[in-house]
Parts: C-alpha cells; sequence; structure tokens
C-alpha cells in the first residue's frame, strides 16, 4: 500500500511537471493547426515527390555515402583507440590521480555534443570530411572510454591476479586476464557507437562536415525538393543496412 501510493506520488509530480512545461514554454499545439497551417505543410511536403533520380545526382549520392561511412568509420575507430587508452586510466589502472584526470577528460569530451566539435573543427581544419571525423572521433572517444572504463571496473580480479603470482608482468598479465573478457562488450560498445555515428555524420554536414548531411543542406538551401528527397531516402537505406550488419556483427561477436 505505501508502495502504490509512492507511485501516486511520483506520478502526480509528473503530470505536475509536464503541465508546468507547457505552461513555461507557452507551447499552442492549436495554433500549428490553425489556418492554413496544414495547407501549408502539405503543399511543402508535397514538392519533395517525385524524389531526384537522374543518373548523374545518383552517382553524387553514392560518393556522399561512401564518404558519410568513411566519416563514421575512421572517426568510430579512432574514438575507439583513444577510448582504450583512456579507459586504462580512468578505471585506475595507473594510480588515482590519473584515473581523476582521465574522468575528467572524458567527461569534457563527451559533454560537448558532436556540432560543437564540428563547428569547432571546421575552424581548425577547414570545411570537409576531415573536421567532420574529428569531431566524431573527440565526441565519441568520450562514450566509449566511459564504458570501457566501467567494463574494466567490472570485470573479474581472478584471471589476472592469477598470472601476476604465477609471475607474469602486468602488460601479460592484462593482456591474457583482463582483455579476454571485456573485448567482446569493448566490440559491442563500439559498433552501437557506429551505429549512431552514421546518422551523426549525416547530420554534422550541416556544419560543413562533408557526406550526405553537406549534400542535404545545400539542396534544401537552393529549394531543390527533389534532390533532397533522394538524398533523405540514400540516408535512410544505409543506416538500416548498418544497423542490420552491426546487430548481426555484436550477435556473433557478443
Amino acid at each position: 500500500m505505501k508502495r502504490q501510493f509512492e507511485a501516486l506520488i511520483w506520478v502526480a509530480l509528473l503530470l505536475a511537471a509536464v503541465v508546468a512545461s507547457f505552461s513555461w514554454l507557452k507551447l499552442d499545439f492549436v495554433a500549428l493547426f490553425a489556418g492554413d497551417g496544414l495547407q501549408q505543410m502539405h503543399s511543402y511536403a508535397a514538392s519533395f515527390f517525385p524524389p531526384d533520380t537522374s543518373t548523374n545526382w545518383l552517382r553524387q549520392i553514392f560518393h556522399g555515402s561512401l564518404e558519410t561511412l568513411a566519416i563514421s568509420a575512421i572517426g568510430t575507430l579512432l574514438a575507439a583507440l583513444a577510448g582504450a587508452a583512456l579507459s586504462l586510466l580512468a578505471a585506475g589502472r595507473l594510480g588515482t590521480v590519473a584515473k581523476l584526470l582521465a574522468r575528467l577528460l572524458l567527461n569534457a569530451l563527451r559533454s560537448i555534443p558532436e556540432l560543437v566539435w564540428a563547428a569547432l573543427m571546421v575552424l581548425a581544419a577547414g570545411l570537409g570530411p576531415f573536421a567532420g571525423t574529428l569531431a566524431l572521433a573527440l565526441h565519441t572517444a568520450g562514450v566509449l572510454g566511459r564504458l570501457f572504463a566501467e567494463a574494466l571496473e567490472n570485470a573479474p580480479p581472478g584471471p589476472t591476479r592469477a598470472l601476476r603470482e604465477a609471475g607474469a608482468g602486468p602488460v601479460a598479465a592484462f593482456c591474457y586476464g583482463t582483455l579476454p573478457g571485456v573485448l567482446a562488450q569493448w566490440l559491442s560498445y563500439t559498433l552501437y557507437r557506429w551505429e549512431n555515428n552514421i546518422r551523426m555524420a549525416a547530420v554534422l554536414g550541416f556544419v560543413g562536415a562533408g557526406g550526405l548531411g553537406q549534400m542535404l543542406y545545400v539542396t534544401l538551401s537552393l529549394f531543390q525538393q527533389p534532390r533532397a528527397a533522394s538524398v533523405i531516402l540514400a540516408m535512410l537505406v544505409m543506416v538500416l543496412l548498418v544497423d542490420a550488419l552491426s546487430a548481426w556483427l555484436r550477435r556473433r561477436w557478443g
């Protein structure tokens, strides 16, 4: 009875928070459907059809898709390598001071969104896929480093301790005692983040980071809706294929 009463209190607080949020933000959903709003939305959506399927444009979309895949793959790989190195520090393998500094760095990397990193990298490295790759690598390194460190902290210490007592060095004890127990989890985290980075790589093009996102931004800016529709469909197909591939790899290696 006490738990039910507490649950009702929490539900009432959540409902009150939602009502307060609507009031604070002054959201007016009635205005969305008032006047000719629906007609304008329908007219704009209809302008995207039929998509542009000309050979030259599809060829450009194919190259843009490859560029987006390359940005996400290289960014994720760099992030996994950096995250693995930082996770050793963040898990306390090299002392308390190194642990605190590594955790502070990981928090800083992942607290800054990819779009902000991309804007900074565009200023530093110029427009193009290099800026997008660096932006994905920096943010994802913070995410993966934290996840890798938690996996190391939860790894059973028995195998490593046994190897150390048998005379193995710290590197050998880690490689043969700890790493085999966390490697599958690390790979699963990396593949999941690669899925997310595929979508984000497409978005980063809006700040000039290359790939399909940049093509979508240009076509929308020039009011070329049929071409934009083709880019959106290419994004959808690419994300579905990568999601299926990543899920299959996680099942096989998990």
